[in-house]
């Protein structure tokens, strides 16, 4: 029996890692083009982003390798009648499949730990990097295309020579969202980072300033100083509660829950001083219309820091599910071409368990149904592989 687990599971250790190996790889330069076409990176921003990248692509690459280890091992097993062989011997096929489903338990767990790596440290590590190397970003989209821009900043110019931009124009909202257009126009300007790297500053020689219906000339220096989140695409925080560390949801849903309590104070606050004070007018709906409207962001908010977890750990064990199904299958179709055995257990997968998942997010987003229904793929595809795997033992 020893020697029965011990070659099962080299022969799915092989297959696992090379092509975890492969795929990863594959994944990783996808993922890197993407950011540099987004972006505009030059090779040495996209060498500081593999370290970030690399988490992203495992937790997408490992689930699937999984799924095609088994398929490729027990269907070549079963193809050369080795399952038989083990039936003919009196030993049940459990004792080849069980080390898959020891190894998936494995990599379920690690998985789960690169899906809270990869949206927190990996996320926030990319944005760090071009938040960091905006300025070089910049000068080299400009070199290229002549414009630069993102929705609060905008940048066009006549050409650039060296670290001089020639007849720039600067357009950004002076005093963040809400605030008053503004428009910079010159001869020439350069773009430095602070010293605290925290703001783009752009040095204006020889032009003019539009302010709302103002206008200005000057004919010397204007420095006009925007925050980095400004002028990067990625942004500087992380507010989405997908990008939030495992260990940090019980901190942000209590700070949800604290933030509607203040809510509901400051409705029934107003309400009550506007009766004091005879004003009935404003303990109307429309005149609370405002804090209702947070309320509802932050019960919004609430509702997915609650769901996040019960996902990423269903994501994570979505590889013990695969191999429930993936083995069975692959025994039952005694079929040696890996490629084909792969997809014909895949294709149940990507049919049945994938839109459930996701139907379950997006409900338990709008809050229709409990945290737990995430798992209502995860439970359906485990039903069905224990029954192919029942089928499979008593054949």
């Amino acid at each position: 029996m020893k020697i029965i687990s011990r070659y099962v599971l080299i022969e799915l250790l092989q297959v696992f890692l090379v092509s975890l190996a492969a795929l990863t790889l594959f994944m990783l330069v996808v993922g890197l083009v993407k950011e540099a076409q987004q972006q505009g990176l030059g090779l040495l921003q996209i060498a500081r982003l593999v370290p970030f990248v690399l988490p992203e692509a495992m937790r997408f690459a490992v689930p699937g390798t999984m799924l095609f280890a088994v398929a490729s091992v027990f269907g070549r097993m079963s193809a050369s009648n080795e399952i038989t062989a083990l039936k003919a011997a009196g030993i049940t096929p459990l004792a080849a499949i069980w080390p898959a489903l020891a190894l998936a338990v494995v990599v379920s767990f690690i998985s789960v730990w690169l899906n809270d790596v990869a949206v927190s440290w990996g996320r926030d590590g990319v944005r760090r990097v071009i938040v960091n190397s905006v300025e070089e970003i910049i000068y080299g989209r400009l070199r290229q295309q002549r414009s630069y821009s993102t929705p609060q900043v905008s940048i066009n110019v006549k050409g650039v020579e060296g670290r001089r931009l020639i007849r720039p124009t600067l357009s950004f909202t002076q005093g963040g969202a809400g605030g008053t257009p503004a428009t910079v126009s010159a001869a020439e300007a350069e773009i430095t980072t602070a010293a605290d790297a925290s703001e783009l500053v752009v040095t204006f020689h020889d032009g003019t300033l539009h302010m709302g219906d103002v206008k200005a000339v000057f004919p010397d220096t204007i420095v006009r100083k925007v925050p980095l989140d400004a002028v990067s695409r990625k942004g500087i925080a992380a507010t989405s509660p997908s990008e939030i560390a495992m260990a940090d949801f019980p901190a942000a849903r209590a700070e949800e829950l604290k933030r509607l309590e203040q809510l509901k104070q400051l409705a029934a606050g107003q309400r009550a001083l506007s009766i004091l004070s005879g004003h009935l007018e404003q303990t109307t709906p429309a005149a609370i219309a405002g804090y209702e409207a947070q309320a509802v962001h932050h019960n919004n908010r609430l509702l997915r820091i609650v769901m996040e977890p019960w996902r990423r750990w269903a994501n994570g064990f979505s590889c013990l599910c695969f191999v429930l199904v993936g083995a069975p299958m692959a025994i039952r179709m005694r079929n040696a071409d890996f490629l084909t055995s792969f997809f014909l257990c895949f294709l149940p997968i990507l049919v049945v368990y994938y839109p459930i998942f996701m139907m379950g997010v997006s409900r338990v987003k709008a809050g229709a149904f409990p945290p737990p229904a995430v798992w209502a793929g995860n439970v359906l595809i485990t039903l069905w592989g224990l029954w192919l795997l029942r089928s499979v033992i008593r054949r």
